[in-house]
């Protein structure tokens, strides 16, 4: 158990605080959710650079970090499609992408398949977080009900800003396992061919 897989396991038990937060509701609830979802980003973005950087890639962290990104993430899209911030097809479409290349690349790891990995990949968590943190400061602000804020709370509201750019991350993610589907395609004809 090295630095970077704990701070994967910091992530995923991060998650469920970061949901009661979000639910909760007293006063500040909505920034604290903010603030353990900013931490919880922020180690995403070290847990994999720290690996590399000491050489601790290990078939645990490779497991692990993944997951980890995954349970943080759909845990906040789903809960904002709860909250009626966005709508159930956008996190349908998110986690069928990652169930769909999730499973495709256990089960082709596990018969020796190595499959290629895209930047677009990490582009999309880094974009996914990036809106998260986004709708996550409108619900904050919001909540608190500041009169300096209120006129940019009502143009976000006026033109669906929060719901036009999850709906874009929503298919941008779904394009991003599209190309990773093709991107392995002759790995996984080599597979449905029987070949190794």
């Amino acid at each position: 158990m090295n630095i970077p897989n704990i701070l994967s396991l910091v992530r995923i038990i991060l998650t469920p605080l970061f949901i009661i937060l979000l639910f909760a509701d007293f006063k500040m609830a909505k920034v604290f959710a903010l603030l353990v979802f900013a931490i919880a980003a922020i180690t995403d973005a070290y847990d994999g650079h720290l690996a590399r950087k000491y050489n601790q890639i290990t078939p645990e962290g490779k497991f692990l970090d993944p997951l980890a990104d995954k349970i943080l993430v759909l845990s906040a899209f789903i809960s904002f499609a709860f909250i009626n911030i966005i709508d159930f097809w956008m996190v349908g479409l998110i986690i069928f992408r990652d169930l769909f290349v999730t499973g495709l690349r256990f089960i082709m790891s596990s018969r020796g398949f190595e499959f290629v990995t895209s930047k677009l990949s990490k582009y999309k968590t880094a974009f996914q977080l990036t809106i998260i943190i986004l709708t996550l400061i409108f619900i904050s602000i919001e909540g608190l009900d500041i009169n300096i804020f209120i006129p940019t709370i009502v143009i976000i509201k006026e033109y669906k800003i929060i719901y036009i750019l999850t709906a874009f991350t929503a298919i941008f993610t779904a394009y991003t396992g599209i190309l990773y589907v093709y991107a392995n395609r002759f790995i996984i004809q080599k597979f449905l061919n029987g070949n190794q």
